[in-house]
């Protein structure tokens, strides 16, 4: 057991999230065809852990946040919040969930409003849940600007008169506002520099355990998911690949896309190869990323693969258990 921002007992290892066949399509103008941005999605997130969620750009990655969070309606399948169907909610109906539940965007400078004052900003969600009168509405946002790492005097201020990394923080203040449980955290620092990124995801760790968060984090960064993931779930073409405990994915890959995307990681000496273990080649995929609104039958990395077989381009794979809790969608893979 762990404890809340709000004092209550968070179990760390029953499951607060779970999608079940999540899928979001959408309709194409003109045309008797889907673009398949979520196709079929299923997974675990336990309390207290952080599930990270990689792929190319396009791969469905932050559609899939936005479905687990409700901002986005789901075509079909379904989530449960702490064992609760959320997936069908009317507004009135989800408005007591949505504390519970927060997202930080990707680029902190799109989602602040300009006009109005970071105070202001962070506040919001405090006002719309009813948190009490003025006066503790203002120390709790100076509480939360503590805890993020700045400072009260600068409630006033607008949010062109902060850093990229101060945005960022002031996004994460404003998240973590209603005593969440979940925050879904959409490349939380891909729009900022390098030298900034590092001080966010420790501020990320930090939160985490003095609050008992659960992550749900999404990059296409592998170096950045390696750090603060305890799973890792691989995307492609709206699809989960692979999941697997990081050290595990990272050391020996199942998936030929997970092992492609893994030769890219630079090592930190000669940056050139991944960092630990044996030198690994570097593999080019061939070929380009297939329309997801056309997608391949059968495996969709298979038009890409240099393992395809002829049962690869008939029959889809599933997402199927394997050693040490590792999930992998490859009728052939690499390993576990």
């Amino acid at each position: 057991m762990t404890t809340a921002q709000d004092g209550t007992a968070v179990p760390t290892d029953e499951v607060l999230l779970r999608a079940t066949d999540v899928t979001k399509h959408y309709p194409l103008r003109g045309a008797r065809r889907v673009l398949r941005a979520v196709d079929g999605v299923s997974l675990e997130v336990r309390g207290g852990e952080t599930l990270g969620v990689v792929g190319e750009s396009g791969c469905g990655k932050s559609t899939l946040g936005r479905c687990l969070v409700r901002l986005t309606e789901l075509t079909g399948g379904r989530v449960e919040f702490g064992g609760q169907d959320i997936s069908t909610l009317s507004t009135r109906r989800l408005r007591p969930v949505r504390p519970g539940m927060q997202l930080v965007f990707q680029d902190p400078q799109a989602s602040l409003n300009p006009r109005r004052r970071a105070g202001d900003i962070v506040a919001e969600p405090l006002l719309v849940h009813r948190y009490g009168d003025a006066g503790a509405v203002r120390r709790r946002v100076a509480e939360l600007f503590d805890v993020v790492g700045l400072a009260a005097a600068h409630l006033d201020r607008y949010p062109h008169e902060f850093s990229g990394g101060q945005r960022q923080r002031i996004g994460i203040a404003r998240a973590l506002a209603t005593n969440p449980r979940l925050i879904v955290a959409d490349e939380p620092v891909s729009a900022l520099d390098v030298s900034i990124q590092a001080q966010v995801l420790n501020l990320f760790a930090d939160l985490q355990e003095e609050f008992a968060l659960t992550y749900v984090f999404i990059a296409h960064d592998l170096g950045v998911v390696r750090h603060v993931s305890d799973r890792i779930a691989v995307m492609y073409l709206g699809e989960i690949v692979e999941l697997a405990e990081t050290e595990a994915l990272y050391t020996a890959p199942a998936h030929p896309y997970t092992q492609a995307l893994l030769s890219a990681v630079p090592d930190i000496d000669d940056g050139t190869l991944a960092d630990d273990g044996p030198p690994r080649e570097r593999i080019v995929l061939t070929g380009e990323v297939p329309n997801p609104a056309d997608k391949p039958t059968g495996c969709p990395f298979r038009t890409r693969c240099p393992y395809a077989r002829e049962r690869c381009a008939t029959e889809r794979p599933r997402l199927a258990p394997g050693a040490s809790g590792r999930q992998v969608a490859c009728h052939f893979p690499l390993a576990g």
